[in-house]
């Protein structure tokens, strides 16, 4: 079922498929929409499943307020009354579930972390890259972000699927200085997991995001790693099956 959810004075687009057992809650990363778990939906029928778009990304409006990303996973998740679930975050959608689980431990089940992006890491700069991306963003030029998008997240190939990933992804980038209000640090806090956990990172993703995934696996309690041969940052739609059968080893 497609639904519109409101979250403060903005809505999201979200699917909410009917099914038993824990909810599992898909949280796309921030270089794609929801479509990031289509290879992967078919694998989880019978299931609970809820996936949706942030906003501004996919079929989700524009902002017109500051909203947290942690936040409005709340909102939707109380919307729709799920009180315990399964998370399972792509990069962006993988710091979200991070900062959610830290928040909110009595309602996650579990947690399916690909290549996250954690709030708090000591990410080294990157001037040439950062000034080559101001440009390109000061100039609204969505085909030249997503030519830069796959040069730097598509190694494992500029295919049609990950083209139409960062075209639907690219608009919400020009609206996030302005609206996104960044989650509080949570690096320093992973040992506070107490939830089951796996992190999933491959060996084309940029190396920098590698080191992410494993100081996260290093982190958290118990965590299992997951290593990906020939998968990128977009790591559900280069190698759904593997990413299926770990959601369900959680589930």
């Amino acid at each position: 079922m497609e639904l519109t959810i409101p979250v403060g004075q903005d809505t999201v687009w979200a699917e909410h498929l009917a099914g038993d057992g824990v909810p599992i809650v898909l949280l796309h990363p921030g270089i794609g929409d929801s479509h990031a778990w289509d290879l992967v939906m078919p694998g989880l029928s019978g299931h609970r499943v809820l996936r949706y778009d942030v906003r501004g990304y996919g079929r989700s409006p524009r902002p017109t307020q500051e909203f947290s990303l942690t936040e409005d996973l709340e909102t939707v998740l109380d919307q729709l009354n799920l009180e315990h679930v399964l998370l399972v975050g792509c990069s962006m959608g993988g710091g979200t579930a991070l900062s959610f689980a830290l928040a909110h431990p009595e309602r996650v089940r579990g947690l399916v972390l690909l290549c996250p992006g954690v709030p708090g890491f000591p990410m080294p700069e990157e001037p040439e890259l950062d000034a080559a991306y101001a440009v390109l963003e000061a100039n609204r030029d969505v085909e030249g972000l997503v030519q830069f998008g796959l040069r730097h997240w598509a190694a494992a190939g500029a295919d049609e699927v990950a083209v139409s990933q960062l075209r639907a992804s690219v608009p919400a980038w020009f609206d996030q200085s302005e609206y996104l209000k960044p989650d509080p640090p949570v690096y320093d806090r992973l040992h506070e997991i107490q939830t089951p956990s796996v992190v999933m990172v491959g060996d084309k993703d940029r190396p920098i995001l590698a080191a992410v995934a494993g100081g996260t696996f290093a982190r958290i309690p118990g965590c299992e790693f997951v290593w990906l041969p020939g998968v990128d940052h977009f790591p559900s739609l280069r190698e759904p099956q593997v990413v299926t059968d770990t959601i369900l080893r959680f589930a």
